[in-house]
Parts: structure tokens; C-alpha cells; sequence
């Protein structure tokens, strides 16, 4: 989306719309979920990026904010069967989630198979939509060419996703990029083949201030931003007062 004014100029919690909070570590205990789920809250982050098995956790804790649950679904690897894929998706559709995000399956987009990518997409898409969720596809831009990037946006906007995302920010393959992550280049790409029919979400390598605001300025719509770069982001510091209270 085109914004109304210039990045700097935002306040932090409009700022922090632009944010879903990834709280995805593997390792993370409960405890960990928790603090870092509050802290996405406290700066008015419009979701916290949870696994499955954090809605128990996370979902108490964004009741009656403005912080929903965004949920990933099939991942980081994207690789199961799209039954599999569906019931997944129907496993996480608990009160309070808004967004799923899945990963494509990008050996097949490498494949030639975008048919076969976007008959699955739409399967998962129909199941999102019936429950008044938003379904984000991640690409997984670094393991793909530019061309690749393209065909796989193709099929998940034919699809009916709401968002392309670049990246999961778990793969650890040879990039095709000299730039990995949402680099401006990719969110060029992406917001080019999008032409307005979906939104676009950025995520891995989004660390610095400034190319968190130069992405909005681009046009951005959404950012995976982790979360301990999600302050440094925003230009704040850890116990300042929450986003929605005067920033």
C-alpha cells in the first residue's frame, strides 16, 4: 500500500501496524512465548507470529488488544501433502487468529510444477476464507530464481492468498540473490507481479531502522520482523510505554 506520509514521519504505533512480531523459535518454552508475546502486544504490533502449538499461550495474552494471532501452518518447510496441509490449517482456526501463513512448496515452483502449487494454495485459501481469516504465502525467495518468484506469486494470487511474503527466515540453502531476505530489490520484484491484487509481507533481514522504513515508503504492506529487532525497528526501547499509549 501507498502510505499517506513518509515513514519518519509515522508514530510508532503506526508504525508498529506495519508489524506481525515473530515469536518462532523452536527452542522457546513457554515462558519464552509468553514475555516475547507480551512484548508484541506492548508495542502494538498488528500480529505476533506464533507456531500451533503457542495459541494456548499466546491467545490469552491478545485477548481485547489490537495484536492478533497470526499462525504458521506447514512450516518452515511447506512439504506436506495438501490434506495434510488442510487439516492443519483447520487445527489453528481458534478464536482469535486471523492470519495463517504457509509455505509454498518451493521445490516444486524449482520443478516447473506451479499448476500443482496453485491447485494446493487454493485448497488451503477456500478453508482461511470460510473462516474469515487471511491466508499470507511464503515463497521462500532465496531458494528461487527471480523468474521462479514470479510464476509462485502468480499461482497464490490465482489462488486467492491475501499476502506474498518472501521468506521463512529458517532457510539455510545457497541463496540465488546477492541480497537474501526481504531485500528492496525482492519487495520491488513482489509489489511489481502483486500490481494491487494482493498485499505483500517482507520478512527475514529486516534488522535496521532504516530499511524497515524504506520498505514502507516502497509500498510495503506487511513485515515479519523478529523479535528482538522489532524495538529496534520501531526506534524504542524495551519498557517504554506500549505503542497505543501516546507514541
Amino acid at each position: 500500500m501507498s502510505p499517506d506520509q513518509p515513514a519518519e514521519q509515522m508514530s510508532v504505533a503506526e508504525l508498529a501496524a506495519y508489524i506481525d512480531h515473530s515469536v518462532l523459535k523452536p527452542e522457546f518454552t513457554v515462558q519464552d512465548i509468553a514475555r516475547e508475546v507480551s512484548n508484541g502486544v506492548h508495542f502494538g504490533c498488528r500480529t505476533v507470529c506464533i507456531n500451533p502449538t503457542a495459541i494456548e499461550t499466546a491467545a490469552p495474552l491478545c485477548e481485547g488488544t489490537e495484536t492478533g494471532l497470526c499462525v504458521v501452518v506447514d512450516f518452515p518447510f511447506g512439504l506436506s501433502s495438501t490434506s495434510s496441509r488442510l487439516a492443519q490449517t483447520r487445527d489453528v482456526l481458534a478464536p482469535g487468529v486471523t492470519e495463517v501463513d504457509i509455505v509454498a512448496n518451493y521445490g516444486w515452483l524449482r520443478s516447473g510444477r506451479v499448476d500443482r502449487v496453485e491447485q494446493d494454495l487454493r485448497a488451503v485459501a477456500e478453508v482461511c476464507h470460510e473462516a474469515g481469516v487471511e491466508l499470507k504465502v511464503i515463497l521462500e525467495t532465496d531458494a528461487l530464481t527471480v523468474d521462479e518468484v514470479r510464476a509462485g506469486a502468480e499461482a497464490a494470487i490465482a489462488a486467492g492468498a491475501d499476502f506474498i511474503k518472501t521468506s521463512t527466515g529458517f532457510y539455510t540453502g545457497t541463496t540465488q540473490h546477492e541480497q537474501t531476505g526481504a531485500s528492496e530489490s525482492m519487495i520491488a520484484t513482489m509489489l511489481s507481479v502483486a500490481a494491487g491484487r494482493c498485499k505483500v509481507k517482507g520478512s527475514g533481514s529486516i534488522r535496521d531502522r532504516g530499511h524497515f522504513l524504506r520498505l514502507i515508503d516502497a509500498g510495503i504492506d506487511r513485515m515479519g520482523i523478529g523479535y528482538r529487532s522489532t524495538p529496534v525497528v520501531l526506534g524504542v526501547e524495551q519498557d517504554e510505554t506500549p505503542a497505543g499509549a501516546g507514541y
